[in-house]
């Protein structure tokens, strides 16, 4: 058993090492014929699994694609002139990230079940009963439904200005200052009577947001906060929508509609007057020492500065920092819909949706 561990933890190093190689010193040439092995490796080990054959078609077939997407982002991004050195690296580090990606569509498309197979007698066949024809053809049409909205996530016209926007971005410099007027903090400070904080979870249907759902399984991607229950001083970490540089910025609900399911979820937390300023105050004290959107938070969970987030780590620090935090959990850990779900000591009052369709 000892030797089964060591041999396995020698091949995690032996995994890490690659990748960390890939990410430093990997040329062009190695990281297409990383994918490519990957890839073909992928789908020998699905045909030699015990799946469908349709099941086996249709994994291949999203290792194939996911193996142009890897090639493309390769030649078109990462080996490609950048003008800021912290995108070429994030983009080094983001393409050495995707070769695990064939790995997760296995998680998502193939589940292995080690029982035996046996075909029914007439009398057990007899007793399965309509509700069970519809599970297995919910099921059928739910797996059908996925597997589109993973094609559609993965689309090259969804990815590619996914990649061009990393430029933008960056991990290690706060490059966001000044985006909130005194307008704005003016509009806070006429909330202050009002004796509760509104947590915003929307379902926006961004090309990030539709990517980002893909690892989460959720549908409620993005989270933001508001001073106000009209939602005139909702605020968040995010992409800047090319107005703004990425960091904290304010947001209109207007820009959340960005397909025709979109939909906002409201909420509210009861708050001292106290509390209410502090948030403010933090707030204030970010948009003055500037900020960032952690892009890179998304997959290591950490930030590398305090001031650099993404949404929904943003709003849990501003809980916290506040004394407001009613779940416990790692800032980076957080996903949006964290915000609800672990609301177990029902501090959350429901206050509305709004939809656009």
């Amino acid at each position: 058993m000892r030797d089964l561990v060591t041999e396995r933890k020698f091949m995690s190093m032996i995994v890490w090492v690659v990748l960390l190689g890939m990410a430093f010193f990997g040329t062009l040439p190695i990281f297409i014929l990383v994918y490519v092995f990957l890839a073909m490796l992928m789908i020998m080990r699905t045909w030699l699994g015990r799946a469908l054959r349709r099941v086996k078609i249709t994994t291949s077939l999203v290792y194939l694609l996911i193996m142009v997407l890897q090639i493309t982002f390769s030649s078109a991004v990462i080996f490609r002139q950048h003008i800021y050195l912290g995108a070429g690296f994030f983009s080094r580090v983001f393409g050495t990230l995707l070769v695990l990606a064939p790995l997760l569509a296995e998680r998502m498309l193939i589940i292995r079940q080690d029982t035996d197979f046996y075909l029914p007698s007439i009398k057990e066949a007899a007793t399965l009963s309509f509700s069970e024809f519809n599970a297995q053809k919910d099921a059928v049409i739910h797996s059908v439904q996925s597997l589109g909205k993973v094609k559609q996530a993965l689309a090259v016209d969804k990815l590619m200005p996914l990649f061009t926007d990393l430029k933008r971005h960056s991990s290690m410099r706060y490059i966001n200052d000044g985006s909130l007027t005194q307008s704005y903090f003016d509009s806070v400070a006429a909330t202050m009577a009002d004796p509760y904080i509104y947590i915003v979870i929307s379902n926006t249907g961004s090309n990030a947001s539709e990517l980002i759902s893909l690892f989460t399984q959720k549908q409620y991607n993005h989270a933001s906060l508001s001073f106000g229950r009209d939602l005139q001083t909702i605020i968040s970490y995010n992409g800047g929508e090319n107005v703004y540089p990425p960091g904290l910025n304010p947001e209109m609900v207007a820009a959340f509609h960005q397909k025709s399911d979109a939909s906002v979820l409201v909420y509210r937390l009861a708050t001292t007057l106290a509390q209410k300023q502090q948030i403010a105050a933090k707030i204030k004290q970010i948009n003055q020492t500037g900020s960032a959107y952690n892009i890179i938070g998304l997959v290591v969970k950490r930030s590398l500065r305090p001031n650099i987030m993404f949404c929904s780590q943003f709003v849990y620090q501003m809980l916290r920092l506040s004394g407001l935090a009613y779940f416990t959990k790692a800032d980076g850990n957080v996903k949006p819909t964290d915000l609800v779900e672990l609301d177990y000591y029902k501090k959350l009052d429901f206050c509305y949706e709004i939809k656009f369709n």
